[in-house]
Parts: structure tokens; sequence; C-alpha cells
């Protein structure tokens, strides 16, 4: 991954440093730029004040995810929400879920609107209903408190107000109808004058009719209207009873009063006995008091003067000859008990047995007391006739009135029957009815009847039907156990839809005759039970098979790589099997559930694995941006270059040992190393070009006052003797250790010479002079330098020479910087000409050297 590190800077085009320029046009911005950068964006976000467009602009541009969050703080609205989700979601991780929490916020607040929204629809649809019960506003009640819709709260609430006036509206007039029901029946039981009691019950159809025409009447329960109108009509048709019976307490209370101011011998009993029973019967709440009173009166009148044969008859009575016996006077006892309570059936029965007792002889009391019980017999069975005539033409009426009414068939079947009850306990207890009466009420009965006759005929069609319907469901499920004990494939899906069908239409039938109900449901119950006995078998089997794929999904290994393709393919054989037979219901729904939980606890153990990775993955971003950081650090240093490959090498091994960064950053992180690496590198560069500039120079300084030494040597020494020559050369920047030590040695020589040897060290240099043309020309050759047209014979031949050693020794020509060593190495006289000839062979020295540096 490094090789470039190590290849020849000569060469430019190959330079870390140009690969980088050319892969990244725009390198990464230095730490000082990065934080303007940010500072920069920061005051962005600080100034977008709510607007949302710009936030939104803001996010797609900016480099900096916490300033990315913190501007997205400022979009709310679902499209741009969706756009900013949609940018991000590969992106920036954390504005991604903010956005969409906020989206999944926005979505269930319009879900919690529209439900709301169907409330108060329903709460309207409930306001305009005429029929409307507690129960409905019961439940709408508990479908708002689970909606949290706040907007619509100030209009539900007003609506509901006025359910809540209707509801209350409901109870006070049923609450008043019930009042009213009671004070009617009161009425009847009291004892109020038949005008009182006409008015009081006007007054109350008054008030009937006004809660019928309320706008809440049609809560009212029907069998409470029905209830109050049946008791009114009663208590009006017993109006003019009430006044004939109140009218004969008068003239009996009137007649009283006459014999009580009458004279005692004016009257005698059997006359005042034959004036009390021509006298109207009074109701029977009074005629007991009124009996009383006359008795009371009938013992202070004077007793008729008997004649001689009455007083035979009476001798022939008093004869104790027969007496009446324990029987007969507790038929007696229960015959006045019976009348006194009002029972003229008892008392009936009671009189015939009585009349059963021919030959026995009474005396004067029990005389007085039978003939007095039947006589009050008589007188209440007058009375029953006549009211029992009354009853029936109420009953007739009330039969009629039943065409009007709207009643359900089973209550209209009901009422005629207990019409019919009802006349006939009238026949029980009034006597037999006249003809005219029967047969009116008897054409009312069946006039009333007719609907529900018809109704009650069109349900035993029904019945029938539903019995030929059943018989052939019945049918169908033996064909088709037929088909299954032939052999033939089976079709399972089809026949558990034909099963559930099958059952479906029984539980539909509607109503059979009883007597074939039973019958039917037990041959149905055998024909299906045949037929579901291998689709059973076979849900069974199926059950199993999908209990075997929730244990192979159980057993998957989330970290497999192969879990996903694994787990689609169970998903695709469930669904298969699903299509292929359908279990029951409840069965289905738990083995689903079991199925469902089982792949979702592999994505999440997949999710928790995935999340540890990309919590892994952004701790690799960190190191390698710490990397990154520390190498654009060490870029801006300026003693970056003595550590600088040690830094790179390091940075290298980290770099290979840290695992792998989010997808999304990859090549951001890349870029960024990349980028730091090449500007380090460029800063040693420059730094090595910098330090070999200054050796060349250094090395061509000390060359030149060695030549300069040499050459006041040569020219006779009395001013290299005067001159302070080591002064000058500690002046001069040290050189690499090979050069300097060459130098030095050269620099020694010369200063040495400058005293005795000064004759030897010229001839040594005029020696030298030639071997340093040729070593010239040959370093010229090496580094393909220009020698001039003079040498040009010379250094051909020169270059042959070069040519034919380094392929006898196998050796190519290279450019060490090694080979200039001899140059430096040997001190000979130089002119212009030829100083000139060295100066430019120190470029080459430099390359030299950075090639070494390199290396």
């Amino acid at each position: 991954m490094f090789e470039f590190l190590f290849k020849r800077p000569a060469d430019k085009s190959d330079t870390p440093a140009g690969k980088s320029a050319q892969a990244s046009p725009n390198p990464a911005p230095q730490p000082s730029q990065t934080s303007v950068l940010r500072a920069q964006q920061a005051e962005k976000v600080g100034a977008l004040a709510g607007d949302e467009a710009a936030a939104v602009e803001f996010i797609l541009q900016s480099d900096f995810s916490e300033l990315r969050l913190a501007a997205a703080e400022h979009v709310h609205t679902a499209a741009q929400l969706e756009k900013v989700h949609a940018a991000m979601r590969n992106t920036d991780r954390r504005v991604a879920k903010l956005m969409q929490s906020r989206l999944d916020a926005l979505r269930h607040h319009q879900a919690e609107l529209g439900r709301g929204q169907a409330c108060i629809d329903q709460a309207e649809a409930l306001l305009k209903d005429d029929k409307l019960s507690p129960n409905q506003v019961a439940d709408l009640d508990r479908r708002w408190s689970v909606i949290a819709a706040p907007e619509l709260a100030e209009q539900f609430n007003a609506i509901r107000t006025r359910l809540a006036q209707r509801l209350e509206a409901q109870v006070t007039l049923q609450r008043a109808m019930i009042d009213s029901l009671t004070a009617l029946r009161a009425l009847g039981a009291g004892d109020l004058r038949a005008a009182d009691l006409a008015e009081r019950l006007d007054a109350m159809a008054q008030a009937q009719a006004a809660a019928l025409a309320a706008p809440e009447h049609a809560s009212l329960p029907r069998s409470l209207t029905n209830e109050f109108a049946s008791e009114h009509a009663r208590l009006t048709a017993s109006l003019g009873a009430l006044e004939q019976g109140q009218s004969a307490v008068i003239a009996r209370e009137t007649a009283l009063a006459e014999w009580r101011a009458t004279p005692p011998g004016a009257f005698n009993q059997e006359q005042l006995k034959k004036a009390w029973q021509q006298l109207p019967p009074a109701a029977p709440a009074e005629a007991a008091d009124l009996q009383q009173r006359f008795e009371e009166l009938l013992a202070l009148v004077p007793a008729p003067v008997a004649t001689p044969g009455k007083a035979a008859k009476e001798s022939r009575k008093n004869t104790p000859a027969q007496a009446p016996d324990q029987h007969f006077l507790d038929a007696l006892d229960a015959m006045e008990a019976a009348l006194q309570q009002g029972s003229l059936g008892s008392a009936a029965e009671m009189d015939k047995i009585l009349k059963d007792s021919k030959g026995t002889r009474l005396t004067p009391a029990l005389s007085e007391r039978l003939a007095h019980a039947r006589a009050e017999l008589k007188r209440l069975s007058d009375w029953a006739r006549w009211g029992g005539n009354v009853s029936r033409e109420e009953l007739i009426k009330a039969v009629e009135q039943l065409t009007t009414q709207k009643l359900a068939m089973s209550e209209l079947a009901k009422k005629v029957g207990s019409m019919r009850e009802r006349w006939k306990a009238l026949d029980t207890l009034s006597g037999a009815a006249p003809k005219s009466l029967w047969e009116r009420f008897d054409a009312a009965c069946s006039a009333a009847y007719a609907p529900a006759a018809a109704h009650f005929k069109h349900l035993a069609d029904e019945r029938h039907t539903n019995a030929a319907k059943a018989q052939a469901l019945i049918a169908e499920a033996a064909q088709e156990t037929a088909k299954l004990a032939e052999g033939e494939s089976v079709d399972w899906k089809h026949m558990a839809a034909t099963v559930q069908r099958m059952r479906l239409a029984w539980s539909h039938l509607g109503a059979i005759d009883r007597k074939e109900k039973k019958r039917l449901d037990h041959e149905f119950t055998d024909a299906l039970n045949t037929l579901q006995a291998p689709l059973e078998q076979q849900r069974k089997n199926e059950v199993a098979e999908r209990e075997a794929m929730i244990a192979q999904v159980a057993a998957l290994d989330a970290h497999d790589r192969h879990a996903l393709d694994t787990l689609r393919a169970l998903q695709e054989r469930w669904q298969e099997h699903a299509r292929a037979l359908p279990l029951e219901r409840k069965s289905e729904q738990a083995l689903w559930q079991k199925f469902r939980a089982a792949c979702d606890a592999v994505f999440a153990r997949r999710k928790e694995s995935a999340n540890a990775a990309d919590a892994e993955r952004r701790s690799h971003q960190e190191a390698k941006d710490a990397i990154s950081a520390r190498l654009e650090h060490a870029a801006g240093e300026p003693d970056a270059v003595a550590h600088a490959a040690r830094l790179l090498r390091e940075a290298a091994a980290e770099w290979n040992a840290i695992g792998a960064v989010p997808r999304a950053n990859e090549a951001k992180v890349d870029k960024r190393y990349h980028a730091a690496i090449a500007a380090l590198q460029h800063h040693v560069d420059a730094a090595k070009r910098e330090a070999s500039r200054a050796q060349a120079s250094a090395l061509r300084d000390k060359l030149r006052l060695c030549q300069e030494l040499e050459a006041q040597v040569a020219a006779g020494g009395e001013q290299a003797a005067s001159c302070d020559w080591a002064a000058r050369w500690s002046a001069l920047p040290a050189l690499d250790a090979t050069y300097e030590r060459t130098l030095k040695a050269r620099f020694d020589a010369a200063l040495a010479a400058s005293g005795d040897g000064r004759a030897a060290f010229a001839a040594l240099l005029e020696k030298n002079s030639a071997p340093l043309l040729h070593e010239i020309l040959r370093l010229e050759i090496v580094a393909g330098i220009d020698s001039g047209s003079e040498f040009a014979r010379e250094r051909l031949k020169l270059q042959v020479e070069t040519l034919q050693s380094s392929l006898k020794s196998g050796q190519k020509p290279g450019n060490q910087a090694a080979h200039f060593l001899p140059l430096c190495a040997m001190p000979a006289l130089v002119d212009e000409r030829t100083a000139s000839r060295i100066d430019h062979l120190f470029t080459r020295i430099a390359r030299d050297d950075k090639s070494k540096a390199g290396k």
C-alpha cells in the first residue's frame, strides 16, 4: 500500500504527492481550515431562526454531523422531513433517525385526527338519530377515550354535550311516563267521584299526548305507552259503571235517611225489605256498610203480625226434627266469605252445594243468613253480568284497535290470544255472552290475527325450505365422503374450504321444525365428522410441519452469512403450506405468531450484531481519523523530517491493524488519510530538497575553498600562510560524513603543504590536472551532461571504454553519488572552465543524495 514511499523522488510523475494531487483535486483542509469552516457553518446554524428551507439546504451541504443535527431541529413539515431522511439515510444515522421519528409522529397524529373525525361523524349521526340509546353514547365515549386529538376536543365536547342533553331529556320523559302510569293506577284504586275521575283522566290524556309529541318520544318504551293507553281506556270505560254505582249508593243513603225520619209504626220489616231490594244495587265497596245500616234500621222496626197459617208454618220450621249438619254450615260460611271477597265463582259453587241439601230443616236465623247470602249473590251476579258486558265491549274495542297498531307478529299473536283468554274468563265469571257480542269479538280477533297468521304461514314455509337445504347439505357431505373413499387425489385446501362452507351454511340455515331439527343435526354431524376426520389428520401433520419450520428458524445462527437466505426460504415454504392447507383460524394464528416471533428474534439478533458492528466501525473511524489528524499535525511541524519515516511506518501499521469503517464514510476517511500522507511527504520532500541544496552549496563552497587553498599553495604559499584557513573551513556547514572526511583530508593535506612540502604538493597538483579532466569527463558521461565540442573525441572514446567495461563486468552504468568521491579527493589545479564543469555536476550529487535518502 505504501510502495510509493520507496520510489525515487527524481521521477516527479510517480511521487505520492503527484498521485494524491491527481486522485484528489481538492485535498482535505488543514486543521486550522477545518476549524474556520466549522465556525462559519455554526454561525449559519445559529442564523437559521426557524427557516426550514434554509435548514434543509444546510443539512444537505454540511460536512459536520453535529451541525447537521442542530439544523435538523428546524425541520418539521412532512415533505422536508422526507427529503432530508432520503438524503441522510446512508450518511448521517442520527439525523435520519430524528427525521424518521418526526415522520412517524406526524403519521400517528394524522391517524389520530382521522379516528377523531370518525368519532365526530358518528356523534353527529347519533345526534340526528331519533332512537338514541345510552349504549351508543357509551360506545362513542370508549372510542374517544383512546384518541389523542386535542384539535378536535372542543368540537367533540360540544356534540357530546348535546347528546348528554338528549339523554337527560329521554330520562326525564321516561320518568314522567312512569309517574303518570303510577298515578293512573292509583286513580283506579282510589275513591274519587266520577266527575273528579273524568277530570283527572282528561288531564292525564293531555299530558300523555304532550309526551308523545315531545322530541324524544321515540325513546319511550312501547310497552309503557301501550300499558298507559290500556289502563286509561279501562278507567274511561268504567266511568259509567262508577256513576251508576255512586247513584245507587246515593239512592240507598237517601232511602235510609227517609226511613229513619219516618215514625216507627209507619212501616214493618217486610215492607222495608221489599223496598230495599227494589233499590238499584250499590257498589261492592259500600254495599256492606249500607247493608249493616239497613239491618240496624230493620231491628228498630216492628215485625209483621203473623196469620194462623203462617204460625203453623213457623211452628213446623221450628221443630227440631232435622237440624243442619256441619257440612252445611261450613258451606254457608264459605259462601259468605266468598261473597265478602267478591269471588262470585266460589260463591256460586257453594250455593250449588247448599241447594243439594234439600232435606235439611233450617232455623229462622240460618234461613235468614241463607236468604241474605243468596240475595247478595244475585245482586253481585247482576253486577258481574253488567260489568262483564261492559268489559266485553272494551275487549272488542281493544281488539279492533290492534289492526291500527304496528306490533310485532309474535306480540300480536300473544295479544289476540290473551284477549280470547280474557273473554273465556269473563264467561266463567259473568256468564255467557250474547251471541251478537261473541260474533263481533270473533270477527275482530280473526281480522287482527290475519297478518300474524300469514306471517306464521310464511315462517312455516321457510322452515320447510330450510329443511330441504339442510338435506341438500347432508347429501353434498355424503358425496364428498364418497369421493374421499374412492382414493382420488385430495385437494386439501378445497376440502377445508368445503367443510368450512358447509359448516357456515348450516349455521345460517334458519329455523327448522323441531321434530326434524334433531334428526337433521344428527345426520349432518355424522356426515361432517366422517368427511373431516382425514382433514383433521392432515392438519395435525401440517401443524407438525409448521412446528418443525419454527424450530428450524429458532436454530438459525443469526451471524451466519446464509441465515437470511435460509430464513427467506423458510418463509416461502410457510406461505406455500398456508396456501395448500389453511388451518383452523385459532391454530393458524397461534402458529403464525410463534413463527413470526422466531423470525423477529433472528432479525433482532442480526440487528444487534449490526449495531455492534456499526459501533465498532465508528470506533475504527475515530481511530483512523486520529491517525489522519496526527499526520496532519506532523505535516505542519518544522522538525517533522527527522521522524517522518518512522511516523509513516507507525501510521501504516496502525492503519492496517484497524478494521473497516462505515461504508458511507469509507471514501471520506481514506481521502483524508491519503491527503495527510501526501501533505507530510510533500513537507519531507521539500525539507530534503532544501537540505540537499544546502549540502550541494556547502560541498561546492568547501571544494572551492580547497581549490583556492591549493591554488595559493601552488602560487607561492605566502598568502596561504597569512590567511586563517581553518576558521574559514569551520564557518562552512558540515557535510555528509563521507564527503566531509574526504574534503577534510584534502584540505588538511593542502594546508600542511603550505609549509615545507609546497614544491611536492605543487607537482602533485600539476600531475592530477589531466586525471581530473578525465574524471570530470567520465562523470559527465555518467550524468548525461554535455562536455563541450573540444572534448568530443575524448568523450566518445571514453564512452566506448565505459560501455565495454560495463558489458564485461555485467554491471550497468550507475549514477551513484559515490562516483563523485574521487573527484572530491583528487587535489589538482583547475581553471574557470573546469570549475564551471564541476558546478554542473553538483546537481547530480543532490539527486543522488535524495535518492539515497528515499531508499
